[in-house]
């Protein structure tokens, strides 16, 4: 894992996009050389840069940057897709910058170029990497529940992780024990760590008090270069979550990260505004007949307003397309949308899988109420009662709500106080770790979601 701005991303797909960056600019520069070949023309940076972009953008927004290698025939037809709509947006860039132009010919013999390399290397690469990427060994030190799941999650971490379990290293987590028998415990670990040949340790106990922990011995494997890490920490690089089981008010308080600051808040309002407002003028066509479908099939009203809590726990009124029957909650008893609910219309079931009925909350972006990426806000009545069951829950209200946000692209649909529990884990790695550039994955990561229908009800 590399971490770059806060966040965690997977060496094996850094890798992978930094051979097919090469692989695309240099496509397009031998469309031109070939094109022209009796010709003199100048090197087209500027065109096979902008090509470049587009296409690492129509890829990752159709999933085709995942750290586990998909079926062959998956991976075409999305590659397909892909450079069909990058010959789309690179349409309206010439138009818009004819000085940016690339000639059919040119096109032709990248086109092939830039396939076919794409392919080539996504064979090699998963093959190489399978075998020939260095495993992190981890040894787990620990008991407990806590150590029988992170042995379970390096078991099933599969195909694409570059993290290998190495073994068991147990402790005496009673403090009553005999210290001699935690003596020979801890002095045992230099000598495990250099047999099994380890290069992380995960610490995976709840109790560490009372020389329970071998810290001595911890320094030394430190100093040896083997790196020492407890159990929130390495599922927050792993996985992208602060595991609330694992979590304790003081790593809160004296971790890296959780920053606010006026400098952030106003380079994010700046960001806000300008996506919302491009958004919504670029949306104006697609919002109207959306509107007239809702109108035609179930009448007024179109909008459906709705009070959620927002930053500070201050409430506000979301505004959505209506994409139920009317009076829905006729009985007044706030519920959760469910798989396959009935309250859902025919329109407002394409309306909520292509996220169209999400469109009118930029107005609220607009207002300052919500944020373009961010935690989903709930509803009060909802709020209350997560409070009580869920510690940390009120964490998620140190930032504004978003339209969109980290726990949206990672998590299916949520409908239940278990799925509330596990989305909070992803809502509070991003409230440790928020910046400009994992808001912009996020909105890559958005445009997957939205085209392939991920966790739509």
């Amino acid at each position: 894992m590399i971490r770059i701005f806060n966040h965690y991303l997977s060496l094996r797909v850094m890798l992978l996009t930094l051979l097919e960056t090469m692989v695309l600019f240099q496509a397009m520069v031998l469309g031109f050389e070939i094109r022209f070949l009796n010709q003199a023309v100048p090197l087209p940076l500027l065109q096979a840069g902008l090509f470049t972009v587009v296409m690492l953008l129509m890829m990752t927004g159709l999933g085709l940057y995942q750290a586990q290698a998909e079926p062959f025939r998956v991976t075409i037809q999305r590659l397909v897709v892909a450079y069909g709509l990058s010959l789309m947006v690179m349409s309206v860039v010439f138009y818009l910058f004819p000085d940016t132009y690339v000639g059919r010919g040119v096109f032709a013999v990248t086109s092939v170029f830039a396939v076919a390399g794409v392919l080539a290397i996504r064979v090699m690469f998963f093959r190489v990497t399978d075998i020939g990427l260095p495993k992190r060994r981890v040894l787990v030190l620990g008991n407990g529940g806590e150590a029988e799941e992170a042995i379970r999650f390096l078991h099933e971490a599969g195909r694409g992780r570059t993290i290998q379990y190495a073994g068991l290293y147990p402790v005496v987590a009673d403090r009553d024990a005999p210290e001699s028998e935690r003596r020979f415990n801890h002095e045992q670990l230099l000598r495990t760590v250099h047999d099994l040949r380890v290069s992380e340790i995960v610490l995976a106990l709840r109790e560490r008090r009372g020389g329970v922990l071998p810290l001595r011995h911890l320094l030394d494997c430190k100093l040896k270069g083997v790196k020492v890490m407890d159990l929130t920490s390495f599922y927050e690089r792993e996985l992208g979550v602060l595991k609330v089981d694992n979590l304790r008010a003081s790593w809160l308080i004296f971790s890296h990260g959780f920053d606010q600051g006026l400098v952030r808040d106003m380079i994010k309002r700046s960001f806000d505004v300008l996506a919302s407002l491009s958004l919504l003028i670029l949306a104006l066509p697609v919002l109207a007949l959306a509107m007239l479908a809702i109108l035609l099939e179930s009448g007024r009203p179109i909008f459906y307003r709705q009070e959620r809590v927002g930053q500070g726990g201050v409430p506000f009124m979301i505004l959505k397309l209506r994409t139920m029957v009317q009076d829905a909650e006729k009985d007044g008893q706030p519920r959760w949308a469910g798989q396959n609910d009935a309250r859902i219309t025919p329109v407002g079931r394409f309306l909520r899988r292509t996220r169209i009925d999400e469109l009118p909350q930029l107005i609220n972006v607009l207002r300052g109420d919500m944020s373009f990426v961010g935690p989903r806000p709930e509803r009060p009545f909802f709020v209350r009662h997560l409070l009580e069951d869920i510690p940390y829950y009120d964490v998620r209200h140190s930032v504004k709500p978003g339209v969109t946000g980290w726990s949206q692209v990672r998590y299916p649909y949520g409908a239940s106080v278990e799925d509330s529990l596990a989305k909070l884990q992803y809502d509070l790695y991003y409230v440790k770790n928020h910046s400009l550039f994992l808001d912009l994955l996020i909105l890559i990561d958005t445009v997957q979601v939205v085209l392939l229908g991920k966790g739509a009800r």
